[in-house]
């Protein structure tokens, strides 16, 4: 659906940029883990094939997109969050930050290649292989967010900056992002089909399915 609504929105010359958020305490929570779990080797394979084409169209989405981090945004929800040209996160105790290696899901390349883009290789390399995760003022200090502002006025910021962008002329701008991220969207659109052979592989291993099944009946008894 997400996809879909992307895709139709670039098609609208009537929407000129795209603001993402959610809803407090939360901007996307990431993959969910009851349901993935309980996926056969098809649907696992089809859902992960699925996700990674959104992640490479949110990247490479012509018009202006800002996330409005409204809370928090571990996983699935930094990577969105990432794909956009602009991250404005409310303030107070929440995490943002990619963890899939202490899940037991193999990091892609082409998901190191989108966090290095924003806060550097080494950065990156560092979080992904220890799962760090960023309350909002730390997420600020490496560029993982460009501004933390209070929960009240984070529409309001995200909305400033959006019409910034779409004050600028469009083709220029849209032409500029494309060429400044040109590397980027080839990696996230490269063929990905013997990354995902490897992660598919670790995702049934007994090692993950035992971290997953321990995630899940920590969840069930909060």
């Amino acid at each position: 659906e997400l996809d879909d609504m992307l895709k139709n929105i670039s098609a609208d010359d009537n929407i000129g940029g795209v603001i993402l958020t959610g809803s407090a305490p939360f901007f996307s929570a990431g993959l969910d883990l009851v349901e993935l779990f309980n996926y056969n080797e098809d649907e696992a394979k089809s859902f992960f094939t699925l996700f990674f084409d959104f992640a490479a169209n949110m990247v490479s989405f012509k018009k202006p997109m800002v996330a409005a981090i409204s809370g928090h945004s571990p996983a699935g929800g930094c990577v969105m969050a990432l794909a956009c040209d602009y991250r404005v996160m409310a303030e107070g105790q929440y995490i943002i930050g990619l963890n899939e290696v202490p899940v037991g899901i193999i990091v892609p390349n082409s998901i190191f290649q989108l966090y290095s883009f924003w806060i550097g290789k080494a950065e990156a390399s560092r979080s992904l292989l220890t799962g760090k995760l960023y309350n909002p003022e730390e997420a600020l200090k490496v560029g993982l967010v460009d501004d933390v502002v209070k929960g009240e006025t984070l529409l309001t910021t995200a909305e400033r900056k959006i019409k910034k962008f779409m004050e600028l002329e469009s083709n220029t701008w849209s032409q500029s992002k494309q060429n400044i991220r040109e590397e980027l969207i080839a990696s996230m659109n490269a063929d990905q089909s013997a990354t995902l052979a490897k992660m598919l592989e670790q995702w049934w291993s007994p090692a993950t399915r035992h971290i997953l099944k321990t995630i899940l009946e920590n969840l069930q008894r909060k």
